[in-house]
């Protein structure tokens, strides 16, 4: 048997029992410092553990915890769904079943079925994804709108906060043509003091408006969420079960097809 060494012989340390992976023929440094995180991270542990597809799953769950955003009877849009986490984490807690399905969820990724969840493989630039996603919700106004969409980041903080910052507006003026009043909207954001236009939206919009950072989130990511809650609702002459003309907020950056999706979990 091998005898230990120094003070404390025998144990090993958390920093010590950290899986380290090594840079494979062909494998980008960054690649491998991704996949070393991944295997070294508790939530996306827990989240294999507990039947998750993702880690994500853990951020709705405590911002639900915190806030109370989910509720039986809800109707739900999740927008970025893929892989499903945050659709796993709301099912059940809203009552959604197969015979009474009440969360549509879209992505360009394709999804792997998740019992009482409508799931629409498209991309949410698409100027027909609005339409197919009230079709989805049979004509009824949602309760949440869910936005954990991201842009293929570039490494560049500022380039990749403005690219985030176009999907939140699109999912923002989603929100408000589709929510009922009272409703909630949640978006994830990268912090990067550009987003004062939005901020200035939804507080006319919105009885309250907020940042959050989960605990799953990682510490060194710029990533918060975005709670814009008690929706005063949008009138409009065209009558009943029109969709509103879209608002728009001034973007610093014109996106070219972006692909939307949850691409980090």
């Amino acid at each position: 048997m091998a005898k230990g060494t120094g003070q404390g012989s025998g144990r090993r340390s958390a920093t010590d029992l950290k899986v380290r992976v090594k840079t494979a023929k062909g494998r980008k440094i960054g690649s491998t410092l991704w996949l070393q995180r991944q295997l070294n991270d508790p939530y996306v542990a827990r989240a294999r553990a507990e039947g998750y597809r993702s880690r994500a799953a853990f951020k709705l769950q405590e911002l639900d915890e915190r806030y109370h955003l989910l509720r039986k009877g809800q109707r739900i849009v999740d927008l970025g769904a893929a892989p499903g986490g945050w659709s796993q984490i709301a099912a059940p807690i809203v009552g959604s079943t197969e015979a009474n399905p009440l969360i549509v969820g879209i992505d360009y990724l394709e999804m792997d079925p998740i019992s009482g969840v409508i799931l629409l493989q498209k991309d949410f630039n698409d100027e027909d994804a609005p339409a197919a996603l009230i079709a989805a919700l049979g004509g009824h106004k949602a309760d949440l709108v869910l936005s954990d969409m991201a842009a293929p980041t570039t490494g560049h903080r500022a380039t990749d906060h403005l690219r985030i910052m176009a999907l939140v507006e699109l999912a923002a003026d989603f929100a408000i043509r589709v929510l009922a009043p009272g409703g909630t909207f949640v978006a994830k954001v990268f912090q990067g003091g550009t987003e004062h236009e939005l901020l200035a939206l939804l507080k006319r919009h919105f009885a309250t408006t907020l940042h959050a950072k989960p605990k799953a989130s990682r510490a060194d990511s710029a990533e918060t969420y975005l709670l814009a809650r008690g929706f005063k609702g949008m009138r409009s002459r065209a009558g009943p079960g029109a969709v509103a003309a879209p608002i728009r907020v001034h973007s610093p950056v014109t996106p070219t097809r972006l692909l939307i999706g949850s691409i980090t979990p």
